[in-house]
């Protein structure tokens, strides 16, 4: 990859493709380490060692790590007995869920600072579009290192940022220079670096998608950009059309703020495997409790129910059930689960994960939508292997 790109203390340039439109000047902030860095914040014994934030039991997996423990190779969603054996020595500690959901609210109020165009992407991660901030001059560079360090003084963490005119640029930036990074990508720098990007770095490219990328010959951005967006197209739908634009550093998707809420859900893996229908079925009630506290902290309802199952031989299957009204309560959720469950979807299977979650989600505080007609379908289950 070419060198790390310089910090910019002026307004950036414009892109050649908004100079006829809006000045853009994205920021991608990512918090550094999240869940594991909260967790050294407030037990300071933990500081300098490495340090797991982990679902713990045989089956556990590790959520994030400290930069102590990728130094060993620990990784996120990594097993956590896989991480112990690369990092003996390695710290386990609980999540703590509610914690990060209140340090990340303090985080989403910094940005407000500076822009009401706030793009979540997670509890650690956001896009802001700061092209007319309300604090400071219409710098991208400038906008960035002052939220870095107003995330610092208000949380004690640190935080690392990208900054340019585009978000797939803004986002490639910010893990070029981790932690507590500042990274500026800007417009006539951005192809070089594009075409130096392996292909896994670009959004959308899994390992399985990689793998038929390589089946075509590419293996990094230069690759990408000398294939026609036909062939791209053929090759891989209508991703392949994202695909082609990125490669040419084009990306015109705004920063959205408020971003439509898809689904909310909670899941537990077991260390022992359910057997039977009724195991399967004694384990409805933990998980409906949690997914009803998760639905009133988030202020969110939604209206279809979805039951997802991993069996021990880890095929998933998933059931999913859509109701007249908002699911606000937790007997209603528990007798769809229920109803969810078969013999014929657990065909005698080990079970080793249970998940419920809701979609179609609204806030809470929406209008009620209008009450169904009088014949209206009944709720019922429908859906399949996913």
């Amino acid at each position: 990859m070419p060198a790390r790109p310089s910090e910019q203390f002026s307004p950036e340039p414009v892109a050649p493709e908004q100079s006829a439109g809006v000045i853009r000047r994205i920021v991608h902030i990512d918090m550094d380490a999240f869940y594991a860095s909260v967790e050294v914040r407030d037990h300071p014994e933990l500081r300098g060692r490495p340090v797991a934030v982990a679902h713990l039991g045989r089956r556990g997996v590790v959520l994030t790590a400290n930069y102590e423990a990728r130094a060993f190779g620990v990784r996120s969603a990594m097993p956590t007995q896989m991480a112990l054996d690369r990092c003996p020595e390695l710290l386990l500690t609980p999540p703590r869920m509610e914690v990060y959901h209140e340090v990340s609210g303090v985080i989403r109020e910094i940005f407000l600072r500076y822009t009401d165009l706030v793009e979540p992407l997670s509890l650690d991660e956001a896009y802001l579009d700061v092209s007319a901030p309300k604090l400071g001059p219409p710098s991208g560079t400038l906008s960035a290192r002052a939220i870095k360090a107003d995330i610092l003084r208000g949380t004690g963490l640190t935080a690392s940022a990208g900054v340019s005119h585009t978000k797939f640029l803004a986002k490639i930036a910010s893990d070029m220079n981790k932690p507590d990074g500042l990274t500026v990508i800007r417009p006539h720098e951005a192809q070089d670096i594009i075409d130096a990007l392996p292909i896994t770095a670009f959004h959308g490219v899994g390992p399985a998608t990689a793998l038929r990328m390589r089946e075509h010959g590419i293996a990094n951005g230069a690759d990408l950009r000398a294939v026609s967006a036909a062939n791209l197209r053929a090759w891989f739908g209508q991703q392949g059309e994202h695909y082609f634009r990125v490669s040419h550093g084009i990306d015109l998707r705004p920063v959205v703020p408020d971003r439509e809420r898809r689904s909310l859900g909670v899941e537990r893996t077991y260390d022992t495997d359910l057997r039977g229908l009724e195991a399967v079925r004694g384990a409805l009630p933990e998980i409906t409790g949690l997914l009803l506290e998760r639905l009133n902290r988030s202020k969110y309802v939604g209206r279809t129910l979805i039951l997802k199952l991993k069996f021990a031989d880890r095929a998933i299957v998933t059931r999913r059930v859509r109701c007249a009204l908002p699911l606000t309560q937790a007997d209603r959720i528990l007798a769809l689960a229920t109803g969810l469950l078969s013999e014929e979807v657990l065909r005698g299977r080990r079970v080793r994960l249970v998940g419920l979650s809701v979609t179609g989600l609204v806030g809470a505080d929406d209008p009620a939508p209008a009450q169904p007609g009088l014949f209206a379908a009944a709720d019922g289950p429908r859906g399949g292997a996913e």
